[in-house]
């Protein structure tokens, strides 16, 4: 017997973290580290399972992406309430466990009220919508979809992201935390990684919802909601050399329709200095946040990336992206693909907007930490924009280290050269993200299950 490929230890690894209820498999644990205490990560989490959904489709193995897809449906409530301790209607769970209770398998369903911090989970609804999208260009099973429950539970989701609230803008409103970065970051507001998941649920929703006359409220609403939505994100969360020099030079104290500093932004709050020297002359990416007297200048991983993959971002913006990681692969990159976030939050500002929490300390975990799983979306992108180069320099990269060190959930360090210090081994994840990456980089077509064409939005 020959020596096992990286993507046959993959597998054999990826296997092993199936969960089964009633016989029939409906997702897969978040890791199986034998050297650690399980704690949650014997639950399967939505967001973690996107990217085992998607490797499951291109193999050929639908069956259970359908089954997770129905079981997590069920768990959505659908009734309105005004109990600030029960879950809101359309709220999709953070993860979900099969426990055994009297000889009886039960799914019982974590909306964040068991998790640190007691955070809910805003992405979670959206991720559902992105992989049923995914679902239905793989297998062409059209009858799923268009059930009643499932027309139903798209809908609701997208009342709970479109409701009016106090604010007036087209993101939607989410509290600090509420994303993949479930501890408190500073992105509570509009933050991108969450307005990138948004609108690429949006245009989803408009391939999955019928034209019913029950969802033409809905439908009308989601095609009104997406141009703002485009304009603001495109516009207004936009950073280039160009822009920042239209930021530097901004008045303050503006007031009426004409205001060029439509959010207040004091110059005195961004370090333009240190901002103008990293930032590529051919680069260019979208903010982190961006509120009343605000602008967050962290360069957020997820949010550029997906906004990539939807076309959110234009195709100029998305080249521009694209450079900044190229030319700044040592901050992005380095030894392993890559960072959620730079820069790291570090002396007051990690004292304060953390919390001094010491799980997210300098250039760990959320701040800064450096995450394999991101793998899939940066190949995805690069493959897109026919960049492949650099997906093949990142998966090469991620090659030397994984195997080795047992795929680690997230690595340490400004340059990760350390395995993260609460990192699991085996992280489902770490394994899906890079054995997606490579079915992406090795067949261009399976992107159709993910991206979204340019034009017909504007």
């Amino acid at each position: 017997m020959g020596v096992q490929t990286i993507e046959e230890q993959a597998w054999e690894a990826l296997e092993k973290t199936i969960i089964y209820y009633q016989g029939k498999p409906v997702g897969t644990v978040a890791a199986l580290d034998p050297d650690s205490d399980a704690l949650n990560y014997d639950q399967c989490f939505i967001r973690d399972f996107v990217s085992a959904g998607l490797l499951f489709l291109i193999k050929g193995k639908p069956e259970i992406v359908r089954n997770f897809l129905e079981e997590t449906l069920k768990l959505q409530p659908k009734t309105g309430q005004l109990d600030c301790s029960k879950p809101s209607r359309g709220l999709m769970p953070a993860s979900f466990k099969v426990e055994l209770i009297n000889g009886r398998e039960y799914v019982r369903a974590d909306f964040g009220d068991h998790a640190i911090g007691r955070v809910a989970p805003a992405d979670a609804c959206l991720w559902w919508i992105f992989l049923l999208r995914a679902y239905a260009i793989a297998t062409e099973d059209m009858e799923l979809v268009h059930r009643s429950d499932f027309q139903e539970g798209i809908c609701v989701i997208l009342e709970l992201c479109l409701v009016t609230r106090f604010d007036m803008y087209p993101m939607v409103l989410v509290p600090d935390a509420a994303s993949m970065i479930d501890r408190r970051m500073g992105l509570y507001g509009h933050p991108l990684d969450i307005q990138s998941l948004f609108y690429a649920s949006l245009r989803a929703s408009l391939e999955l919802l019928l034209p019913t006359q029950s969802n033409q409220r809905i439908i009308q609403a989601v095609q009104a909601r997406l141009e703002p939505l485009t304009t603001q994100l495109r516009e207004n969360y936009w950073l280039d050399t160009e822009r920042l020099n239209e930021i530097y030079r901004y008045r303050v104290e503006e007031y009426g329709e004409g205001a060029l500093n439509q959010f207040n932004i004091f110059s005195d709050s961004i370090p333009f200095y240190k901002l103008a020297e990293w930032l590529p002359e051919a680069g260019g990416y979208l903010a982190g946040n961006l509120g009343p007297s605000q602008l967050d200048c962290r360069f957020f991983a997820i949010g550029n990336l997906m906004a990539i993959i939807s076309s959110l971002a234009d195709e100029e913006q998305s080249h521009k992206i694209l450079n900044v990681i190229e030319l700044r692969w040592s901050d992005l990159v380095s030894h392993m693909p890559m960072k959620l976030c730079y820069p790291a939050l570090e002396g007051a500002d990690w004292h304060i907007v953390t919390g001094a929490d010491p799980k997210n300390r300098p250039w760990s975990y959320h701040n800064g930490g450096s995450w394999p799983v991101l793998l899939w979306m940066l190949t995805a992108a690069a493959r897109k924009m026919d960049r492949a180069e650099l997906a093949h320099h990142a998966i090469a990269v991620a090659e030397r280290r994984l195997v080795q060190d047992r795929w680690p959930e997230y690595y340490d360090a400004p340059d990760a050269r350390l395995i993260g210090k609460e990192s699991r081994r085996y992280q489902t994840w770490t394994l899906t993200g890079y054995l997606l990456a490579k079915e992406l980089i090795a067949d261009p077509s399976h992107l159709n299950l993910i991206t979204f064409s340019y034009g017909g939005v504007l």
